[in-house]
């Protein structure tokens, strides 16, 4: 990828994280919901989830350079603050089924977690520390605001 390739990536915007409805199927024994294929729009490398969390623990507090991340509130409910360096904006998650896209380049926090609350998060990639940052500051220059 060229280098105004890279410079145009890092100019997402709290635009672009979007609700995605995650297909189910439901019957008398219950709902089933499915993420395959391109119900999502990039490959699952990891997949990772958050449980037994204080409600006032914090969690995030990063961005990602490379890294997609849908979040989806398994159980219960927590609010996920998005900042593009510019924007901000709240998302209360609390239904299975509807979960929380985030684009490269995008500053993530996670609290005010409900009692028995589980937030798993696929990923576009495996853990990589080189493509987090994790510092505010950083993200505003790496944004080039």
């Amino acid at each position: 990828m060229g280098n105004s390739d890279s410079k145009l990536k890092y100019q997402t915007t709290i635009t672009e994280v979007s609700i995605i409805e995650i297909p189910r199927v439901h019957d008398e024994r219950g709902i089933l919901a499915v993420v395959e294929g391109d119900s999502i729009p990039f490959d699952i490398k990891r997949i990772y989830y958050l449980y037994d969390i204080p409600s006032d623990a914090y969690r995030g507090g990063h961005a990602h350079k490379e890294l997609y991340q849908l979040i989806v509130p398994l159980s219960g409910s927590f609010d996920v603050k998005i900042n593009d360096g510019r924007n901000n904006r709240v998302f209360s998650l609390n239904k299975p089924h509807k979960a929380l896209l985030i684009v490269p380049g995008i500053w993530r926090e996670i609290d005010n977690f409900s009692s028995g609350s589980v937030c798993l998060v696929l990923a576009s990639n495996v853990y990589d520390e080189s493509d987090y940052i994790r510092n505010f500051e950083d993200f505003l220059a790496f944004k080039m605001l």
